[in-house]
């Protein structure tokens, strides 16, 4: 499994608001790809204009030539093209250490 962080900065308040619609809209093209193991979209706290998106992926082939050349890459980047622009990084990681903490 590879974990996908993409950090965006969006400084426009309704743009901001446009993002987490256009994002809500795309999550079911993640969501309907098997290449796709979860994703989450957060937002600081500190600094609302920062935003998180995690993406777990098969593998990063499978993303880059599984997704990426499947039938729900074009419909997905429909929906977020607008914000490519406000990326400040976009890179694949390998997990090596979890801990949960048990609930009571």
């Amino acid at each position: 499994m590879t974990v996908e962080y993409i950090r965006y900065r969006i400084t426009d308040p309704e743009r901001r608001a446009a993002f987490e619609k256009a994002y809500a809209a795309a999550a079911e093209h993640l969501y309907a790809a098997p290449q796709c193991l979860g994703y989450e979209l957060s937002r600081g706290v500190e600094e609302p204009e920062r935003f998180v998106l995690r993406i777990e992926w098969t593998s990063v082939h499978d993303h880059e030539q599984g997704f990426r050349e499947g039938p729900h890459f074009r419909p997905f980047l429909a929906e977020v093209r607008p914000f490519v622009g406000d990326i400040e990084e976009m890179k694949h990681y390998e997990r090596l250490l979890v801990v949960a903490k048990g609930r009571v």
